[in-house]
């Protein structure tokens, strides 16, 4: 299969991302595109980015909404520069051979794999209580097999295009070990197609929300003010931190344990900045806490301003988008066929 380095990501179609997935992952996908990760090639990496659509499944919602958020998202990803001519960008459903090889992977999988996954855990019900549930519990027995299967879905899109690295967060590490698991496994079955993906670990740490500095920022959080959506108007965003949780402790300081507010708006400043939440503090010293969140919401609008403005373009040339997603996606749907063809035939489908 590919030996070219190549980078794989998906992102589901939530509509408008939020600040947390533009830190978390979008910034660095977009930084990708100008590196060369395979100093020993004179080739410059691939990268893939599959919106998709099919995990989106798992939680079932109104199909024109899916539609829509589907082309917001596409739309959104562009206009934070992820480039078409540089990176593939793709609708996952287009391409009839991630559901071809989940399923030979999913014959493959132990069941007792999918039942240590902490995602579906913590997604039952919508909590985090379920740490120590397996799927035979009283709790369990309304789960829903996508939701219980779907990292065999996640294996198969890494997979299915000879991806060498993934750029994950470090909640994500299970899922790439489990990828890495699943093609030791096909191996063992069918003998060797695969090459095992490396990780490539996002240097941002999760961005916490403006209104419980303890839990991660979400599209699902049903307090719009609790996040900065990238299509925020200025003052929104200068609202939303003015009201962000802190202290009453005086000075600023980076303390994620002691003082999980002030250092979550440290954070998005950092990254929003290249630089370490110790240099903020010592750029931010002997600011008052309403001093430092106008510097952060600054920071913000100086990010989300120009992203917003091109959002707004894009969304008023749909015909553009469009083409770009279904030019994109026949570049995947070669690469995905003539991998499948390979594969098929080593578990003796042809």
């Amino acid at each position: 299969m590919n030996r070219v380095a190549r980078v794989f990501s998906g992102i589901q179609p939530t509509g408008v991302p939020q600040l947390g997935n533009y830190l978390g992952s979008i910034k660095n996908w977009v930084t990708l595109q100008s590196q060369h990760l395979d100093p020993a090639s004179s080739q410059p990496h691939d990268q893939y980015i599959s919106i998709v659509d099919l995990h989106a499944l798992t939680v079932p919602r109104p199909p024109a909404r899916l539609r829509a958020d589907t082309f917001e998202m596409a739309a959104s990803l562009i206009a934070c520069g992820i480039d078409p001519s540089r990176t593939v960008l793709f609708r996952q459903s287009t391409v009839h051979a991630h559901t071809q090889l989940m399923w030979a992977l999913a014959c493959i999988t132990p069941v007792g794999w999918l039942n240590r996954m902490t995602q579906w855990k913590s997604k039952l019900h919508g909590s985090q209580q379920y740490g120590s549930l397996n799927v035979h519990s009283a709790a369990a027995q309304s789960l829903l097999t996508g939701l219980f299967a779907y990292p065999v879905l996640m294996a198969a899109d890494v997979l299915l295009y000879g991806a060498t690295h993934i750029p994950v967060g470090d909640d994500q590490i299970q899922h790439i070990e489990f990828t890495r698991d699943v093609c030791d496994q096909f191996h063992k079955t069918y003998g060797h197609v695969f090459s095992a993906p490396r990780v490539l670990l996002s240097q941002t740490k999760r961005v916490m929300s403006l209104k419980d500095p303890l839990r991660k920022m979400s599209k699902s959080d049903p307090n719009d003010s609790s996040r900065i959506n990238l299509t925020d108007s200025d003052d929104a965003i200068i609202r939303k931190i003015r009201k962000a949780h802190t202290d009453s402790i005086q000075g600023i300081s980076y303390d994620p344990a002691e003082r999980p507010g002030i250092s979550s708006l440290l954070s998005i400043y950092a990254a929003l900045r290249d630089v370490s939440p110790e240099q903020v503090v010592q750029e931010m010293e002997g600011f008052t806490n309403l001093q430092m969140k106008e510097a952060v919401a600054s920071a913000v609008i100086e990010t989300v301003g120009p992203i917003r403005e091109h959002m707004a373009r894009l969304v008023d040339d749909r015909g553009y988008v469009e083409r770009v997603l279904r030019e994109n996606e026949e570049k995947a749907k070669s690469v995905a066929e003539d991998n499948w063809k390979n594969i098929a035939k080593c578990i003796g489908l042809s």
